[in-house]
């Protein structure tokens, strides 16, 4: 029984790979209008104007922390 089953598998596997694969060709050109290029730009370029404040807010945050570590350290030396 175990050597009817391994051989119907082994028979059924090895015709399973040489089916076709259903794949999506990639002969096909990128056509897309210039509004779907100008929304994504768009979409880049508040994405970009959210990531400024974000960054000056990093930066103060570490500044801030900075000094207040300079603080901590002269008060302990004091």
């Amino acid at each position: 029984m175990k050597t009817t089953r391994l051989a119907t598998t082994t028979v059924l596997l090895w015709l399973a790979m040489f089916g076709d694969a259903f794949a999506v060709t990639t002969t096909r050109v990128y056509s897309s209008g210039i509004f779907v290029l100008g929304f994504l730009a768009f979409c880049a370029l508040v994405v970009v104007v959210q990531l400024i404040p974000a960054i000056m807010t990093l930066w103060g945050m570490l500044k801030g922390a900075a000094e207040n570590s300079k603080a901590t350290k002269a008060e302990v030396k004091e």
